[in-house]
């Protein structure tokens, strides 16, 4: 078999992988093959295709992230869907609480010094396994 065809099986497992990840990253490894490909197809040799294929791979992939970057693609982690949420505490032991919220105890802190404890609270964030409360309700959307 040609060495062509052996770069364009590459590039369709590659393709094939990229389907499944959504990431666009083994797409431009899988052009990065495609090129490999027309070079095997122009009679470069193999060290010569397996080098500039390399390039172009780092090339596209280096294009890709910064593509993905620029689309608000980052790796900026999601909201949390419990932030506005109302709590009930339980206790308070220093600057802790014992927070009642989704039928569970979880520990609790205020967001700032000034936010009061007699208020009804709110989750203003989570932190692992620590929500931080506030006393600014959610607003209406």
């Amino acid at each position: 078999m040609a060495a062509h065809w052996h770069w364009l099986i590459a590039a369709a497992l590659l393709l094939g992988a990229e389907l499944l990840t959504g990431t666009f990253y083994l797409l431009a490894v899988a052009a990065a093959v495609a090129v490999g490909a027309l070079l095997a197809f122009a009679g470069f040799s193999m060290p010569a295709q397996f080098g500039l294929a390399a390039v172009v791979a780092v090339a596209f992939v280096f294009w890709a992230h910064r593509w993905r970057l620029a689309q608000g693609h980052g790796d900026a982690p999601a909201p949390s869907p419990d932030v506005g949420q109302p709590v009930t505490v339980q206790a308070w032991s220093g600057e802790r609480a014992r927070v009642a919220y989704r039928g569970t105890l979880w520990d609790g802190e205020l967001a700032s010094p000034e936010e009061s404890r007699d208020k009804p609270l709110y989750i203003a964030a989570v932190r692992g396994s620590l929500l931080v409360l506030t006393n600014r309700a959610p607003s209406a959307s």
